[in-house]
């Protein structure tokens, strides 16, 4: 039977957990919020000043033992088995318990630390040091895993008594529509899903992106700006350091994809900001946002030369790396409206233009670059090439693509 934490209960479990004692009492306990009430979220203040967060997942009693809280632990329990990971574990909370029967997690509170995604909403600055901070960050993650057989192998670990399917493949489209979806979403929304069902080349690229995903690394998979966070003091600091947390998702998989979901999430920075009026066309509308694409530009940029530049192999390794970039882009933009629709049960004419957007992105890339970038390819990898002797991206040759008249494949 699940053990369901509260603030009425929780000092007593941390308690018994010997991670506090008695005299803590529950006044300077406080419960964060989620928007989509997945997980119950405690933090409390403990003796020496230090602060707890409490994670407990829910909705699951009658659904077996979730493996998301699961996947947190062990990605600290990799850095734990192998020490060379070390500077790995600067950029991330560290886990103090886990308790697999109850789903409880339990990890340090970094307190001075805010979410970038608030941080630019109440800042209204989105400095290029910040970007560049996150694409280092992350290239050494991606780096110091790339083709490791061994971590691959310990992140495979199922919890005790389950087993693991193979790795997941994100590069997933719009579910197979079913006559309950009418129930299930405003009739707005269904815009959405004719639109996407109408599109045959934008199925075909969702699924000649899953067919080529080939994971080589470990990597966060939940990358939104929320699971970013930045010191409350950033700007005087000598190193602009970025945590991430809410590791649930993490998974050997591929890095563009990464690197995808981070440019969706400050692509909706923008997205969010358009003049919505249906006297207006699409272009219209996107030159009249309030926060224009320009400022998000330099942030952008700051973040993929970052990461390159942390992290030359990837080119070699992938040397259509930014156009797959691009289309994962494209794709976390998609995985956006159908969170909206189904969280908020909402859809608009911003929603319409995030679609066509994302569409862009999946089925021209290359064009896509230096339309969201304001850079060629070329430009972006150049400034690293000089040092790393990276080869440039080739320009595909001049044949016809062949696909069958129906996507074949929605994913692995």
């Amino acid at each position: 039977m699940l053990l369901p934490l509260s603030s009425h209960n929780v000092i007593q479990y941390l308690h018994a957990a010997g991670l506090c004692s008695l005299e803590d009492g529950t006044s300077n306990t406080f419960e964060l919020p989620k928007t989509n009430q997945k997980n119950c979220n405690l933090v409390v203040n403990v003796g020496d000043n230090r602060q707890l967060l409490i994670k407990q997942e829910r909705g699951h009693e009658n659904q077996g033992i979730s493996h998301e809280l699961f996947n947190e632990w062990l990605f600290y329990q990799l850095l734990q088995q192998f020490p060379v990971l070390g500077n790995i574990s600067a950029i991330a909370p560290l886990v103090l318990h886990f308790d697999q029967d109850n789903s409880i997690l339990v990890r340090s509170y970094l307190g001075e630390y805010v979410e970038l995604g608030k941080f630019y909403q109440h800042s209204e600055i989105l400095p290029s040091e910040i970007g560049t901070a996150i694409g280092t960050t992350l290239a050494a993650l991606h780096r110091v895993t790339f083709q490791r057989q061994e971590y691959r192998d310990f992140m495979a670990t199922a919890p005790e008594g389950q087993f693991r399917y193979s790795f997941y493949n994100p590069a997933q489209g719009v579910d197979s529509i079913s006559p309950e979806i009418f129930a299930q979403v405003p009739s707005e929304a269904l815009k959405f899903y004719q639109t996407y069902q109408n599109s045959e080349s934008l199925e075909a690229a969702i699924a000649d992106l899953a067919y080529e995903w080939h994971p080589c690394c470990l990597t966060h998979n939940d990358l939104k700006l929320d699971n970013i966070l930045i010191h409350s003091r950033w700007n005087q600091l000598d190193n602009c350091l970025v945590r991430l947390i809410d590791w649930e998702a993490c998974a050997w998989g591929d890095p563009a994809f990464d690197l995808g979901t981070i440019l969706a999430s400050y692509l909706k920075i923008w997205l969010a900001s358009l003049v919505i009026d249906p006297t207006l066309e699409l272009e219209e509308s996107l030159q009249l946002a309030i926060t224009p694409l320009e400022e998000i530009q330099p942030s952008l940029v700051a973040l993929l030369q970052a990461y390159i530049n942390a992290f030359p192999m990837i080119l070699e390794y992938r040397r259509d790396f930014l156009v797959r970039v691009m289309q994962f882009t494209g794709l976390a933009l998609i995985h956006q409206i159908q969170a909206q629709i189904h969280h908020s049960k909402s859809f608009d004419n911003s929603h319409t233009y995030q679609l066509q957007l994302a569409k862009n992105l999946l089925t021209m890339p290359e064009q896509s670059i230096l339309s969201i970038l304001g850079m060629t390819e070329a430009e972006i990898v150049s400034c690293v090439a000089k040092h790393h002797q990276i080869p440039q991206p080739q320009k595909a040759q001049n044949l016809v693509p062949l696909y069958y008249e129906k996507t074949r494949l929605r994913g692995c």
